[in-house]
């Protein structure tokens, strides 16, 4: 049902494949790039990680690497435990009046700049993620990526793996620089271009680099890594002893809280089922599943499009979220795969449905409502269904028929002349079989015309007694739903 990693294993498609039922990952530490995020999602399955659990780890190794890189520290200790004293060969630069750039201005990044700031460095960021009052007020300044580049001394990444940001330090971004930069890397391997990087150190572009990630990780003893200029780590961002338990509880809690259906904190793709936990709203989520379920069941042919309007409610999120909720009810029961409000409209896609979601506002007596139309290539319908107070399901509406009916149990759908003796003759076949109606609502155009007749019974009925009701005079259109 859940599982817990840390940066090594690989949660890759054939391991969540493999997870039948596996409803959440948990990653112990910021990244997911073990992950893949977009498997998970497709089997609905949470993905979550502890972005705050290392931060401050991760943050002081970045200082420290760029204070070990300025000082050549690392260099000096392996000549004095070689039993020299080469005081010259390691002359140091100050941190103090240089700038720094920081890629990535989010947690990690601020908490950087504010521990450079008491060196008396100057502060660039650059984030697109991030509004520019956000690192004003961290003592920065917004600087697009090539002001950054060309006026920094020296250059820190704190910011994920993603196609965006896939090798933005390569050999353009380094012939931009300020001649002499030294470049620290404690974030993502990926991010800066190895190959690049070590032409532009061997070139003398840039000064020096300090790097705790790689492209390819362990990395062996490359060419980069056994340079004299670079100081390398194993991935230490966030090896402390307080750090690693940190992140542990964090994400324990977290996975068990998802798993007891009461918190997703921490997902990385899961903001329809943080919606979904609302409970104001699951009222209607379940109206729309219900919805989607009836349709499901009564439905002639393949759906081709569906179009979900919410009268009068929230905007924005909330109505994508019923439309999750529609697509449930229709695929949660035919499907082999699970189907919830994580992966629900990418399974809608991949059917090719058609999805509409639309908002109409009505009076302020008019009664929160929502309606479904589906359109196959046999039909094109409208369910329609509102909650009475806070819980109170009800159908009330197929196409031009209104009625009321809750939406449980056993359902007996047909369309019927409307003239006296019809419901009669149904009622005395279920009871002939032992049925007990539990309640009946009757639609109708108008007088003598065709009508909707919905019945609720207690138990399913056997196929006898539903070929008896199809064959009975006027009944027409008969459906059973079960819900």
């Amino acid at each position: 049902d859940g599982l817990i990693v840390r940066s090594q294993t690989k949660v890759d498609a054939p391991v969540i494949e493999k997870g039948s039922r596996l409803r959440v990952v948990g990653r112990a530490g910021a990244g997911v790039d073990n992950i893949d995020v977009e498997a998970a999602t497709r089997r609905g399955v949470i993905v979550m990680n502890t972005p705050g659990g290392n931060t401050i780890a991760a943050t002081e190794h970045s200082i420290s690497m760029m204070l070990a890189l300025t000082r050549n520290i690392p260099q000096a200790d392996q000549s004095m435990k070689a039993g020299h004293w080469d005081r010259e060969l390691f002359v140091g630069s100050e941190l103090h009046a240089k700038v720094l750039g920081i890629i990535g201005f989010g947690k990690i990044g601020s908490e950087v700049a504010k521990r450079c700031r008491s060196f008396g460095m100057r502060i660039l960021a650059f984030d697109p993620a991030q509004p520019q009052e956000h690192i004003r007020r961290h003592d920065a300044e917004p600087a697009d990526l090539h002001e950054l580049l060309a006026a920094s001394d020296y250059i820190t990444i704190h910011a994920p793996l993603i196609e965006e940001t896939r090798g933005l330090l390569n050999r353009e971004s380094f012939s931009r620089c300020k001649p002499g930069v030294r470049i620290i890397n404690c974030a993502r391997g990926g991010i800066v271009n190895e190959h690049d990087l070590l032409e532009a150190i061997e070139s003398g572009r840039v000064a020096g680099a300090a790097l705790d990630v790689y492209e390819h990780e362990p990395p062996g003893n490359s060419a980069l890594v056994s340079h004299p200029r670079v100081v390398a780590t194993p991935h230490l961002g966030a090896s402390t002893t307080e750090a690693q338990e940190r992140v542990a509880v964090q994400i324990a809690r977290q996975v068990t809280g998802a798993l007891r259906g009461v918190s997703v904190a921490g997902s990385v793709n899961a903001d329809m089922v943080r919606i979904a936990m609302n409970k104001d709203l699951q009222p209607y989520l379940k109206l729309g599943e219900v919805i989607g379920k009836f349709i499901s069941q009564t439905k002639f042919g393949a759906l081709t499009a569906i179009t979900v309007t919410q009268i009068r409610g929230e905007p924005g999120e909330v109505l994508t979220a019923l439309g999750s909720a529609v697509i449930k009810g229709l695929y949660a029961d035919v499907l082999a795969e699970p189907v919830n409000y994580l992966n629900a409209h990418l399974v809608a896609h991949e059917r090719g449905l058609k999805l509409q979601i639309r908002q109409e506002i009505g009076n302020e007596d008019a009664v929160r409502a929502l309606e479904v139309e589906y359109v196959t290539e046999k039909e094109t319908r409208t369910i329609g269904g509102t909650v009475l107070g806070t819980s109170d399901l009800r159908l009330v509406r197929i196409d031009d028929y209104h009625f009321e009916i809750k939406p449980e149990g056993h359902l007996l759908m047909y369309t019927n002349p409307d003239r006296p003796g019809m419901l009669a003759k149904v009622s005395r076949i279920l009871a002939e079989a032992n049925v007990n109606i539990a309640g009946a609502s009757l639609g109708r155009h108008k007088k003598g015309e065709k009508a909707l007749t919905i019945i609720s019974i207690d138990d399913p009925i056997d196929s006898q007694t539903l070929t008896r009701i199809a064959s009975t005079e006027g009944v027409q259109d008969l459906r059973i739903v079960n819900l």
